[in-house]
């Protein structure tokens, strides 16, 4: 079983657009760090979307260690960003699930392996859990995901939607 760690904004974005089942699909649990729990349901809960959140068991919370670490990430990245980041590392994960590009450029310097909210729909589109990629994609950026154009169009390209 693949150890997969979380930061807030697909847990977040998943919500919003009623997808977040295919992550425990996808991965059975997940592990989030204490912030992006608190990101996503404490911070946000005035957001429809956490009760959602907040009901899936399969999200599992952990307090990360490496207290000198996460400080030397806070200086650049958000607290969700930086507890991910090292819990990813502490727990050995295979896969940490990241938008933000900042923070994904910070994972790649400790050779973490990244995907995110717009991977993780590629992947439901590529086993047929989706219909339209880029329906959704389009439901996505409704609700607040920011992306630039050029890189839908190569998502796009890359669902075999460019056309659609």
């Amino acid at each position: 079983m693949q150890e997969v760690v979380s930061n807030s904004s697909p847990i977040i974005h998943l919500s919003k657009i009623g997808k977040l089942h295919l992550l425990q699909e996808f991965f059975d649990k997940i592990s989030i760090p204490n912030a992006v729990y608190e990101e996503c349901v404490i911070h946000g809960k005035e957001h429809e979307e956490v009760e959602l959140i907040r009901k899936a068991d399969w999200l599992k919370v952990h307090s990360v260690s490496d207290q000198k670490l996460l400080r030397l990430l806070e200086s650049e990245l958000d607290k969700g960003e930086s507890e991910a980041i090292v819990l990813s590392l502490e727990r050995k994960s295979d896969l940490l699930l990241l938008d933000d590009a900042d923070a994904r450029q910070k994972a790649r310097i400790y050779n973490l392996k990244i995907t995110g909210t717009v991977g993780i729909l590629l992947r439901a589109k590529k086993e047929n859990k989706i219909e339209s990629f880029k329906q959704v994609l389009e439901h996505l950026v409704t609700t607040g995901f920011h992306i630039k154009t050029n890189l839908i169009n190569r998502f796009l390209t890359e669902a075999d939607e460019c056309n659609k």
